[in-house]
This record gives structure tokens, sequence and C-alpha cells, in this order.
């Protein structure tokens, strides 16, 4: 329901209705299919490719599938010997149809640490206190593997309470061998403010009988410092004075209404969260300041007392941080993800202004924060489209940076940002940008460059820093303008001309635009385990010139070979696959991997169903084959596991390559950690282990000491 919040003190021009429009067609993302995305991740996971610099004692767990336009993201996390592992989270992007594009990897060794700690949780508590002025209480320490090295064993702590006299809930990461403070950061994010105006009267979303809080944007209200929403008996709600906590939730309601709606029209996200669902916000804050705290905004006023804190760039620069938070690799970490974080808020503010010049809003969007609240009596807080305006903010950057205060760091991807979108020498009336290296940008304009941002998010990690943001946003920008580099070209002249350096593995463009597609017919086949199987595998020039595809199969169970002929085509082209089976192939569904590399990488799955196998663990009631690297893990594809239907003593039989020494292990769904069934097992004779299991779904591990091969694996289900 729409209720028009009626401003008093209209003193010239008539103000604007303005209606806040729940979710519609216009901007609504293309059909993708998250099922397919988590599908194609977690068979990509499952193959431990060395981009993830996984060892034997990891595990890895899907966490989220989020889409932006038809690209999806799935975020992972990361355990260690059972030990979550901070920093070993990744992000695997697919297409609509689950087609792995990319992966978003921060972690750059393969862990192997110990895991028994020498101080107790109670000390490392004790020292987390100490890290807040006036701590109220302390989460229960949780032992921890960052991927640090080869990994360093912590505990990871949240004090909470007030620190230097404002609420404070402070991250802290306490080394469990020496006791010292690694890392800490605090959830709760510090803002600025701005004032009142936003024409007269708006519209906003409120509930019958009458309450402030948005009916179509879930999650979003406002109120007082208790958190008790306003409600009142009419819905005429303020009264336009700057000192008015009404007036104060009517601007929250309405620049938090616009920045939904900017990512839901723009940048195809839904809600702040994602998933379609925002948070509160309080008013009446007695602070020069705003803030979020992991759960809540909070706005404050200004420093002369005349105006709240509640203009459309600060809330949404506050309800930003949520944003931030909500994509993978959450908000806390090192002080210069805090940087990243903060600018975070600077850019959707920005955006926001300028959606809401574009949907009613009266206020002329620009790229200074803040500058209508003038906070302390000094005008904006900061420009992004020359920081060092504001003394201590770097244009450029260098190595001070990422030890810098947050607020200053925020400015080198701010100075980008609005390079990115404006460019260096804008012609609408934008101010010209000064440029590190003396190059001259060329902008895409402020929704490409959102589009841009909201991508690089989307691929964020624990460990967040400018150079990972780079190469992130290089990626994003191929991904979500296929067929053009204009984009991705901006986007790096955009960080070259702010210094920050390039990754050596970050991704490059194909400046001919040229791509292609893979896809099988038919998709599947049955066959008796002894007999062969065709398929044809078609390619299609999608974008530019045809170009040369070399075809490739994996994810053969054993005793099946693949051959192609011919085994590349030229893009437009067809081979035929041929899939040969022996009569020792266990039966069973498998997901084969049929991949084209070009310029590009892209795959289609074939699913072969085998029967009649001879192999020593048919008969079982759940089969599955895997192939092992000496000293290497492998998983059950995918998470679903098998179902154990009763409880009692259970048999599994095992048979690999001769020579290969096997460890079994089982983990049942919902239960952290795995259990070791039989080890040292010699799999080339058949070995059968029994265990007691109980009704549940369960996933298998298997760990090779030594050797390699393929393995084969069956259980009963008495």
């Amino acid at each position: 329901m729409k209720r028009t919040a009626a401003l008093a003190l209209i003193t010239t021009a008539a103000g604007v209705l303005v209606g806040l429009s729940p979710t519609s067609a216009a901007g609504a993302s293309p059909a993708a299919d998250p099922a397919q995305a988590a599908r194609g991740a977690d068979r990509m996971v499952d193959a431990k490719p060395p981009a993830l610099r996984s060892s034997a004692k990891d595990a890895f767990h899907r966490e989220t599938v989020v889409g932006q336009g038809d690209l999806n993201y799935v975020s992972y996390t990361r355990t260690y010997s059972g030990l979550p592992v901070y920093g070993g989270d990744f992000v695997v992007v697919t297409d609509a149809k689950g087609g792995v594009l990319s992966t978003s990897v921060a972690q750059e060794k393969a862990l192997d640490v110990g895991t028994t700690p020498k101080i107790s949780a109670e000390k490392a508590a004790e020292v987390a206190r100490a890290q807040v002025t006036d701590a109220t209480g302390t989460s229960t320490p949780r032992l921890t593997v960052m991927a640090e090295d080869t990994g360093r064993l912590a505990y990871e702590v949240v004090a909470e309470g007030t620190n230097n006299g404002r609420e404070s809930k402070m991250h802290v990461f306490v080394d469990a061998l020496t006791g010292d403070v690694v890392e800490k950061s605090d959830e709760v994010m510090d803002g600025t403010g701005n004032s009142y105006y936003n024409g007269n009267p708006v519209t906003i979303g409120t509930t019958p009988s009458y309450s402030m809080i948005d009916p179509v944007r879930t999650g979003i209200r406002c109120g007082n410092q208790s958190g008790t929403t306003y409600t009142k008996s009419t819905d005429s709600w303020g009264n336009g004075s700057g000192t008015d906590m009404e007036t104060a939730c009517v601007d929250t309601l309405f620049a938090a209404g616009q920045e939904w709606d900017m990512l839901r029209d723009w940048l195809s996200r839904n809600g702040m969260d994602g998933t379609g669902g925002s948070f509160p916000a309080r008013v009446g804050l007695s602070d020069v300041n705003a803030y979020w705290n992991g759960s809540y905004t909070n706005f404050g006023h200004s420093q002369d007392n005349k105006r709240q804190a509640t203009s459309i760039d600060v809330v949404a620069h506050e309800y930003g941080h949520s944003v931030f938070q909500f994509t993978p690799g959450g908000s806390t970490g090192s002080n210069e993800k805090g940087g990243l974080n903060e600018s975070t808020g600077d850019i959707f503010g920005t955006l926001t202004e300028h959606y809401a010049a574009e949907h009613g809003g009266t206020h002329t969007p620009d790229y200074a924060v803040g500058e209508q609240v003038n906070l302390v009596g000094s005008g904006p807080i900061r420009y992004m489209y020359k920081p060092s305006l504001i003394s201590g903010d770097p244009d450029c950057y260098s190595s001070s940076v990422p030890p810098m205060e947050v607020h200053s760091a925020a400015a080198i991807q701010n100075h980008w940002f609005y390079l990115l979108a404006e460019g260096s020498n804008p012609t609408n009336g934008n101010p010209v940008s000064p440029t590190c290296n003396s190059s001259t940008v060329t902008g895409v304009g402020i929704q490409k460059a959102g589009k841009i941002f909201m991508g690089t998010l989307n691929r964020k990690t624990s460990t967040w820093t400018h150079t990972l943001a780079r190469k992130a946003s290089l990626a994003a920008a191929i991904e979500l303008f296929p067929g053009s580099c204009a984009e991705y070209n901006a986007t790096k002249a955009a960080w070259n001309a702010v210094s920050v350096p390039a990754d050596s593995t970050e991704p490059s463009c194909n400046t001919s635009g040229n791509d292609f597609s893979v896809s099988v017919n038919p998709a599947s086949a049955t066959v008796t385990a002894g007999q062969q199987t065709t398929t044809t595998v078609a390619t299609q020039t999608t974008t530019g010139s045809a170009q040369s595809v070399a075809l490739t199969a994996s994810g053969l169970p054993a005793g099946v070979t693949a051959s192609f002929n011919p085994s590349s085509v030229t893009s437009g082209g067809s081979s035929t696959l041929t899939l040969t089976t022996s009569t020792t192939t266990a039966s069973g569904p498998y997901s084969i991997a049929v991949t084209g590399t070009g310029t590009a990488t892209h795959s289609a799955t074939f699913t072969l169903n085998v029967t009649g196998g001879t192999g020593p663990c048919d008969g079982k009631q759940h089969t599955a084959t895997g192939t092992l690297t000496s000293g290497a893990s492998a998983y059950q594809p995918g998470t679903s596991g098998f179902q154990v239907t009763k409880s009692g003593t259970h048999t599994a039989c095992l048979a690999g390559p001769s020579g290969t020494d096997f460890d079994l292990y089982l983990q049942k769904q919902g239960v952290l950690g795995w259990t070791t069934v039989a080890s040292s097992l010699s799999a080339s004779s058949n070995e059968t282990i029994t265990y007691n299991g109980t009704k549940g779904t369960y996933r298998y591990r298997v760990y090779s000491y030594s050797g390699s091969g393929s393995y084969t694996l069956g259980y009963d289900n008495p």
C-alpha cells in the first residue's frame, strides 16, 4: 500500500509526488536456472581443479546462488580437517544454463597446518574483550584456520559493547598458538548523513493502521532508537523540519525504497540481501554520525543539530554496507577490505542519487558524498572525482593505502568508479578528474559502471584487496558484456589511472569479440557394460569470426574411454564423440563434461547410464566412481549424497587399481566433519567394509596415500 507523507513547510515550487512501485517487469533479469548453475558449479568443484588450491583435508560447502542478469554466482566455503577456513571461500560464475565461466579464488596456497591449539578458548575470549574499550560480552571462540600462506590456526571471537563511546561488534582473530591478535575488524560501519530535502510531498510505503513499514520491500521499516517502528492513527507523516523524527523516517524510507528499486532495475539484484529482503532503520541517534551495525541502519544528525543524517546518498551509503555484507565473502576482514567497504557505501549512494533523479527525486545527482548535510560545517566529506580535495584522501593507490583510515582509503575505489562511469574529461557537465598516469579515460556511463561494480561484489571473497577487486571487475566486464571489449578496456584503464597494480592472472579480453558455444545431441544414452554409444558434439559461432575449438571429455568412469572424430573443429562444425565401456564398468549414471577450448572455454554435459556391469561393486544399492592422483582426495559428485534408510550395520565395497592405498570417510548431512570408516585399504583386493550407519544422507570421501587411478565404491542399504 502506498501512503503519501504530507511534509509541511512547502514555501516555493510545488512538490513532486513520487510513487515507489513494487517489483515489476521493468529491468527484470533474463531467465536463469539456479539449480543448473549449482549443478554445473558443483561438478567443477568436485573435480578440484588447481585454481581452488585444495588439500587432502579440505571439504567444500555450497552456500548461495545469486543471479545477475543471465549470470549466476555460486559461492562456496571451505573446511580443513573439519575447521572453517577464513579466506578459503570462493565463487564460481556460470551462465544461465550452468556452464562454468570463471572462478574468484583469493587463497594462494594449499593448506598444511596443525589443528591443535596451545592457548585456551577462554584466553582467546579475554584477548578479544581487550580490543573493545567497554566490552559487554563475547561470542564462544571458534577454532578456525586462516588461509595465510599454508595456514594459521586461530580463534575467531566477536566482542560486543562500545568502542570509544560507539557501538561495536569487533571480530577478532587470535592466534591459537601465541595468543597474538592477528586481525580485527568492526562489523559496525561508520558513515555520515545528509539533510531532509527530497521534495514535497513524497510517497513512501506504509502499512494500514498505520506503521512506517514498507509493504512491498521486505524488511524496510523505520522507528526510534529502541527499534520500535513509528505508528499513528493517520497516514500523514512528518512536518518537514530538520529536527522531526517522523520526517527523518520519511526521508529514510524514500531513500531505501529508491535504492531497492535501483538494485532491481539497474543491477538485477533482488533486495539489499540479494534474496528479496532488507533491514530496518532507526533515527534519532545522538551522534554526528550514521552507521550500519550488521542488522540495521542508524542515523544521527549534523554537528549544528539542524538536520538529520537521512539524505539519499547517506541512507543509501549505510544500506550499501548491507549489500557488501550480503555478497560472498561478507564484510569483516582486513583494514584494506574496510576501505573497500566504505567505498561501496559511497558508490551505492551515488548510484541511488542518479536513479532517484530519473524516478521522482528532486536532488541533482553528483559525485560528492554528504554535500547536503554539511556535517561539520565544511561541506562534503568526500569527493569521488578528485578525492584529494579532502586533505589526507589520496587520488592514487600506493602501499600506504591498505593500512589507511578506512574512510580515507575509500578514495581509491571511489576515484576508479568515477573514471569508469564518467571518464577523465566528461562532456555532460561533470567535473574533470585527474589520472595518476596522465592518461585519458573514456567513461561507460553510470548504469554500466554500476553493473560492473555489482558483478565485482558478486565475486568477492572474505579476503579482499584492491588488486582482487580489479581482477574481479575485469572478469565481470567480460561476462556482463559478451562480444564487446569496450567495457573491459574502460574498466582496466580506470584502474590503471588510479595506480592499482595488476594481478598476473587477471583475465584478458578477446578484442575480436570471437566466441562460440558447445552442445551435445543426444544429451544422454543408456548402454550395457561392454558396449559403446555415440553423440554429436555441435559448436556454433556466437559472436565474431569462426575459430578452432579443441574437444576433450572429463569425468569418465573406470573402464570407459572417449574419442572424438575429429578431435578439433572450426566453430560451426561438429564432431562425433564415441564412449566405449568395458564389462567391468560399474552400473550407474555418470555425468561426463564435454569441453571445447578456443579463445574461451565452454562445456556441455552428457549423461551416460551404464547397465549390466560386472564391476566388483555392482549389486549394491549405491555405486559411484572417481579418479584419484597421488595424495589427493575425491568426493562424491554433488552434495545430495546417498540415503541410508535404516539404522544398523552396513557393508561397502571398494575396488581400484593395484598398489593404491585408500582411506574411506563418511560425512552425515548436517554434521560437521568426517568419520573414518576404514583406513589403509588395498583397493585392488575388492575390500569389504562394515560400518554402523544411522538413518540419513551421507557423502563419501576417498583419500589416496599412494598411487593413482580410478576407484569404484558401493554400499548396501539393508
